[in-house]
Protein backbone atom coordinates (compact mmCIF):
# COMPACT_ATOMS: atom_id res chain seq x y z
CA UNK A 1 0.00 0.00 0.00
CA UNK A 2 1.04 3.57 -0.98
CA UNK A 3 -0.20 6.70 -0.13
CA UNK A 4 0.13 10.11 -1.04
CA UNK A 5 -0.92 13.05 1.34
CA UNK A 6 -1.83 16.65 0.50
CA UNK A 7 -0.69 18.79 2.22
CA UNK A 8 -2.61 19.60 4.84
CA UNK A 9 -1.61 16.24 6.44
CA UNK A 10 2.04 17.15 7.07
CA UNK A 11 2.03 15.72 10.66
CA UNK A 12 -0.35 12.46 9.90
CA UNK A 13 2.88 12.01 7.38
CA UNK A 14 4.99 11.66 9.72
CA UNK A 15 3.34 9.26 11.94
CA UNK A 16 2.31 6.94 9.19
CA UNK A 17 6.34 6.42 7.84
CA UNK A 18 7.27 5.68 11.53
CA UNK A 19 4.57 2.97 11.34
CA UNK A 20 6.38 1.82 7.94
CA UNK A 21 3.98 3.28 5.45
CA UNK A 22 4.97 4.30 2.21
CA UNK A 23 3.56 7.78 2.23
CA UNK A 24 4.56 10.92 -0.23
CA UNK A 25 3.58 14.44 0.72
CA UNK A 26 4.55 17.56 -0.78
CA UNK A 27 3.63 21.32 -0.20
CA UNK A 28 4.09 22.66 -2.99
CA UNK A 29 1.50 20.14 -5.71
CA UNK A 30 -1.34 21.70 -7.52
CA UNK A 31 -4.73 19.52 -6.57
CA UNK A 32 -4.30 18.47 -10.65
CA UNK A 33 -1.21 17.23 -10.03
CA UNK A 34 -1.74 15.45 -6.73
CA UNK A 35 -4.68 13.90 -8.53
CA UNK A 36 -1.75 13.10 -11.57
CA UNK A 37 0.53 11.44 -9.58
CA UNK A 38 -2.03 9.04 -7.07
CA UNK A 39 -2.75 7.97 -10.29
CA UNK A 40 0.91 7.72 -12.05
CA UNK A 41 1.93 6.20 -9.70
CA UNK A 42 -1.11 4.01 -8.07
CA UNK A 43 -1.02 5.90 -4.58
CA UNK A 44 -3.97 6.08 -2.31
CA UNK A 45 -4.97 10.01 -1.98
CA UNK A 46 -4.68 10.67 1.17
CA UNK A 47 -7.18 14.44 2.19
CA UNK A 48 -8.63 16.61 4.34
CA UNK A 49 -10.08 18.63 1.26
CA UNK A 50 -13.63 16.98 0.34
CA UNK A 51 -13.54 18.55 -2.76
CA UNK A 52 -10.33 16.94 -3.71
CA UNK A 53 -11.75 13.88 -2.34
CA UNK A 54 -14.67 14.02 -4.92
CA UNK A 55 -12.73 14.91 -7.77
CA UNK A 56 -10.20 11.94 -7.03
CA UNK A 57 -13.38 9.04 -6.93
CA UNK A 58 -15.14 10.79 -9.83
CA UNK A 59 -11.55 10.06 -11.48
CA UNK A 60 -11.35 6.40 -10.34
CA UNK A 61 -8.18 7.13 -7.83
CA UNK A 62 -8.38 5.52 -5.02
CA UNK A 63 -8.75 8.56 -2.08
CA UNK A 64 -9.64 8.35 1.72
CA UNK A 65 -11.15 12.00 3.23
CA UNK A 66 -9.24 12.26 6.77
CA UNK A 67 -12.00 13.76 9.61
CA UNK A 68 -10.35 13.15 12.77
CA UNK A 69 -9.05 16.61 14.77
CA UNK A 70 -6.59 14.66 16.27
CA UNK A 71 -3.82 12.63 15.49
CA UNK A 72 -5.08 10.08 17.84
CA UNK A 73 -8.23 10.01 15.41
CA UNK A 74 -6.87 9.96 12.44
CA UNK A 75 -4.32 7.41 12.85
CA UNK A 76 -7.64 5.11 14.48
CA UNK A 77 -9.71 6.08 10.77
CA UNK A 78 -6.71 4.50 8.52
CA UNK A 79 -5.79 1.60 11.04
CA UNK A 80 -9.29 0.66 10.45
CA UNK A 81 -10.20 1.20 6.67
CA UNK A 82 -7.06 0.04 5.73
CA UNK A 83 -5.33 -1.89 8.41
CA UNK A 84 -2.29 0.02 9.07
CA UNK A 85 -0.51 -1.74 12.23
CA UNK A 86 -0.88 1.12 15.22
CA UNK A 87 2.51 -0.09 16.99
CA UNK A 88 6.37 1.39 15.70
CA UNK A 89 8.43 -1.34 14.27
CA UNK A 90 11.60 0.20 13.43
CA UNK A 91 12.36 -2.40 10.95
CA UNK A 92 9.83 -1.22 8.62
CA UNK A 93 9.96 2.23 9.75
CA UNK A 94 10.65 5.54 6.81
CA UNK A 95 12.00 8.63 7.70
CA UNK A 96 9.19 10.59 8.85
CA UNK A 97 11.55 13.44 6.88
CA UNK A 98 12.00 11.70 3.36
CA UNK A 99 10.58 8.46 3.50
CA UNK A 100 13.13 6.47 3.13
CA UNK A 101 13.53 3.63 4.72
CA UNK A 102 15.87 3.45 8.21
CA UNK A 103 18.02 1.09 8.99
CA UNK A 104 19.95 0.23 12.53
CA UNK A 105 23.01 2.02 13.24
CA UNK A 106 25.74 1.62 15.48
CA UNK A 107 26.61 3.76 17.94
CA UNK A 108 29.82 4.77 16.74
CA UNK A 109 28.67 5.68 13.93
CA UNK A 110 26.19 8.13 14.79
CA UNK A 111 28.60 9.64 17.29
CA UNK A 112 29.33 13.03 15.31
CA UNK A 113 25.69 13.21 14.44
CA UNK A 114 23.79 13.37 17.94
CA UNK A 115 24.64 15.65 20.79
CA UNK A 116 26.97 14.33 23.45
CA UNK A 117 24.34 13.49 26.06
CA UNK A 118 22.17 11.65 23.82
CA UNK A 119 24.87 9.63 22.30
CA UNK A 120 25.99 8.67 26.80
CA UNK A 121 22.55 7.95 27.43
CA UNK A 122 21.14 5.54 24.28
CA UNK A 123 22.47 2.46 22.92
CA UNK A 124 20.37 1.99 19.96
CA UNK A 125 19.96 4.39 16.81
CA UNK A 126 18.57 4.47 13.45
CA UNK A 127 19.70 6.42 10.59
CA UNK A 128 18.08 7.38 7.32
CA UNK A 129 20.49 6.51 3.93
CA UNK A 130 18.79 9.50 2.19
CA UNK A 131 18.92 12.55 4.18
CA UNK A 132 21.36 10.72 7.15
CA UNK A 133 19.37 12.09 10.06
CA UNK A 134 19.84 9.72 13.02
CA UNK A 135 16.61 8.43 15.28
CA UNK A 136 16.43 6.80 19.14
CA UNK A 137 13.56 6.27 21.36
CA UNK A 138 14.39 9.19 23.66
CA UNK A 139 12.49 10.79 26.10
CA UNK A 140 9.55 11.85 22.92
CA UNK A 141 9.04 8.39 22.76
CA UNK A 142 6.42 8.44 26.08
CA UNK A 143 3.97 10.80 23.96
CA UNK A 144 4.65 8.72 21.17
CA UNK A 145 3.30 5.92 22.81
CA UNK A 146 0.35 7.72 24.79
CA UNK A 147 -0.93 8.78 21.05
CA UNK A 148 -0.54 5.40 19.84
CA UNK A 149 -2.55 3.91 22.84
CA UNK A 150 -5.18 6.40 22.37
CA UNK A 151 -5.53 5.61 18.46
CA UNK A 152 -5.81 2.02 19.28
CA UNK A 153 -8.74 2.61 21.95
CA UNK A 154 -10.24 4.26 19.04
CA UNK A 155 -10.06 1.32 16.43
CA UNK A 156 -12.47 -1.75 17.42
CA UNK A 157 -9.90 -4.42 16.64
CA UNK A 158 -7.81 -3.34 18.95
CA UNK A 159 -10.00 -3.42 21.50
CA UNK A 160 -11.59 -6.86 21.50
Amino acid sequence: MKFLADAMLGKLTRWLRMLGQDVEYSTRLSDDELLASAKAEGRILLTRDFELYQRAIGRGIEAFYVQGTTEAERLAELAKRFDVPLEIDMDKSHCPRCNAKLGAARKEQVKDDVERNTFLHYEVFWKCPNCSHVYWQGAHWKQITKTLIQAQQKTPSFNS
